[in-house]
C-alpha cells in the first residue's frame, strides 16, 4: 500500500508538469527566441520547444498536421500558405517583426558597395536561400527584379535551402557573397557585412506569428505569443536587430 501511494504521489506531481509548447519559427529568429524563452522560463513563464526551419518547409509540415501551437514565418507568403490550408487560427495572427536585407562577403574581398557591384566579374557566386521558396531569397529576388538586374545576376545564384545556409556558403568560401537578412549578417563571425538594403526601394519584411489551429494548449499559446509582443521580448529581439511591430500588450 506504501508503494502504491508513492507511485501515486509520483504520478501526480508528473501530471501536474507543464508540456512545453511547441513553437514552429524561422531559422532566423533561433538565437533571439532562443534567449526570450529563456528569460520568459527564468521569470516564471511558459517551458518552450523551438522547432526552427525555413519557413517553407515549417508551413508544409502545418498543412500536413505536424503538431505545433505557435507559428512565426519570416514572410506573410508562407503563413498565408498555413491559413489557406485551415493550419492556424487567422484572428490570432499579428505582424510581429520587420527585417532588412543585407549583403555579406568574404572578409579578403573588393568592397562592395552597392547592390549592382554583385555584376562584378570577380563575384561569381551569390549564395541566396532559393528564390522560388525561401522567404529571403524571395525578397531578394523581388529586389532585384525591381532594380532590373536581376536576370544579369540570375546566373550567378546559388540556391540554398534557408537563409543560415546562404550564410555558412560564404563563411566555407562556397560563394563570394550572399544576401541575407541584415540579423543573420550580424551574427556570422568570419563574413564581413558589405551593405544594408534601406531606402524607399527597399523590401518591407515581415514575420507575421499566430497560434496553430491544431494547438491543445491555445491559452499558453496566446499568452505566449503576448509575451513576444511585450516590452521584454522586444528589446530581446532588437538587440539581434530585429525591428518589433506589434504594439505591446
Amino acid at each position: 500500500m506504501r508503494t502504491l501511494a508513492v507511485l501515486a504521489a509520483v504520478a501526480i506531481v508528473f501530471s501536474n508538469i507543464e508540456e512545453p509548447l511547441t513553437i514552429s519559427a524561422a531559422v532566423s529568429l533561433a538565437e533571439s527566441l532562443e534567449a526570450i524563452g529563456k528569460v520568459s522560463l527564468a521569470g516564471g513563464g511558459l517551458p518552450v520547444r523551438f522547432n526552427f526551419a525555413g519557413s517553407n518547409v515549417l508551413a508544409r509540415q502545418l498543412v500536413n498536421g505536424a503538431p505545433a501551437d505557435v507559428f512565426i514565418s519570416a514572410d506573410e507568403a508562407q503563413m498565408d500558405v498555413a491559413a489557406a490550408a485551415g493550419a492556424i487560427d487567422i484572428g490570432s495572427r499579428v505582424d510581429l517583426l520587420g527585417n532588412r536585407l543585407a549583403v555579406i562577403a568574404r572578409p579578403d574581398s573588393r568592397p562592395i558597395r552597392a547592390i549592382r557591384e554583385l555584376l562584378r566579374a570577380d563575384i561569381r557566386r551569390v549564395a541566396l536561400g532559393d528564390p522560388s521558396a525561401v522567404p529571403a531569397g524571395v525578397y531578394a529576388r523581388q529586389y532585384l527584379q525591381a532594380l532590373g538586374v536581376w536576370d544579369a545576376i540570375e546566373g550567378k545564384v546559388v540556391p540554398v535551402g534557408n537563409v543560415r545556409a546562404a550564410v555558412a556558403a560564404v563563411e566555407n568560401g562556397s560563394a563570394d557573397a550572399a544576401i541575407v537578412y541584415e540579423t543573420d549578417a550580424a551574427l556570422s563571425g568570419t563574413a564581413i557585412t558589405a551593405l544594408v538594403v534601406s531606402g524607399p526601394g527597399a523590401p518591407r519584411i515581415v514575420y507575421p506569428a499566430a497560434i496553430v489551429a491544431g494547438s491543445r494548449q491555445r491559452d499558453r499559446a496566446r499568452r505566449f505569443l503576448s509575451f513576444l509582443r511585450g516590452a521584454e521580448a522586444s528589446a530581446i529581439f532588437r538587440k539581434f536587430k530585429f525591428i518589433p511591430l506589434a504594439p505591446a500588450l
